[in-house]
């Protein structure tokens, strides 16, 4: 499994931002993040690419190059939910682009009607590129005999489609990927636990990606704290220092303006002193 962006739907840098996080050395043209995307390569030989970014085109090419082959097919496509940086590439599938033919769209119901009754999209549909794969939340789908992905539902500003993470199971690991999420309150009342190492353990899972959107509540002005998304700040209060039963969590879905995105800044030394990790793009986990 490939990691093949750890920034927030904007990437690094952002359109319209002249601060220095995208304007410097560090977020400058020569240091890309693509907006967060997962490629699964199965025992197979099949491949599972999780999130459709408008930056698909490198992001095969990273895949291609951790694989060590050229990555030409995809066997399907996941989504989490309907936000920009999660669907904005889903139009290079088409004629205009790739061209593809009868790709299994694994997407909610709710996912799946956004793209049905979108102009721009259905024809996606309508001429075959992707093909409508609803799925549902808890159902477990098993893509291979040694892969299998089960959704999870969590709340996120949902204004046009519900948002789910994803459990993803190999042969003998699990990984939980949760990019997006507007609090621990509401996720973990949604399931019954009462913190979040007790709800990842509920899981049984050996690696989180985590949603890190926001370092604080005070980036963008304040404006984070209205956005949804919890801050890493309040996350790490609630995990406190990595136990030796406790998950691997590494931090994902990166704002341009959050300083994690920089090796050697003061945030980034608190999570790993706390034995949590930051994404660096790209990373591979062993399933």
């Amino acid at each position: 499994m490939v990691l093949l962006g750890t920034a927030q739907d904007g990437g690094v840098p952002q359109a319209g931002c002249a601060k220095s996080c995208c304007m410097t050395e560090f977020g400058g043209p020569t240091r890309h993040r693509n907006p967060v995307a997962l490629g699964l390569t199965a025992e197979d030989g099949s491949r599972h690419l999780i999130e459709a970014s408008r930056t698909l085109a490198d992001q095969l090419i990273i895949w291609s190059t951790v694989d060590g082959e050229p990555l030409n097919k995809l066997d399907s496509i996941w989504l989490t939910h309907g936000h920009l940086g999660h669907i904005d590439g889903l139009g290079l599938f088409g004629c205009e682009a790739w061209g593809t033919e009868d790709i299994p769209l694994h997407a909610s119901e709710s996912m799946i009607r956004v793209v049905q009754s979108s102009p721009p999209l259905a024809p996606l549909f309508d001429n075959n590129h992707l093909i409508p794969t609803p799925f549902y939340s808890g159902k477990r789908v098993e893509l291979t005999a040694d892969l299998s992905v089960t959704p999870v539902k969590v709340p996120h500003r949902d204004e046009h489609t519900d948002t789910h993470a994803f459990l993803i199971e190999g042969p003998s690991k699990r990984l939980l990927f949760l990019p997006d999420h507007d609090s621990w309150t509401e996720t973990l009342e949604l399931h019954s636990a009462d913190n979040p190492l007790s709800w990842l353990h509920s899981l049984f899972v050996d690696i989180v990606l985590l949603d890190g959107t926001f370092w604080s509540g005070e980036e963008l002005g304040g404006h984070a704290q209205k956005i949804g998304h919890p801050p890493v700040e309040e996350t790490l209060e609630l995990l406190g220092i990595k136990g030796p039963s406790d998950p691997r969590v590494v931090f994902i879905h990166l704002n341009h303006t959050n300083p994690l995105h920089d090796e050697s800044s003061a945030e980034t030394a608190r999570v790993r002193a706390m034995g949590w990790e930051v994404a660096r793009q790209p990373m591979s986990f062993n399933l």
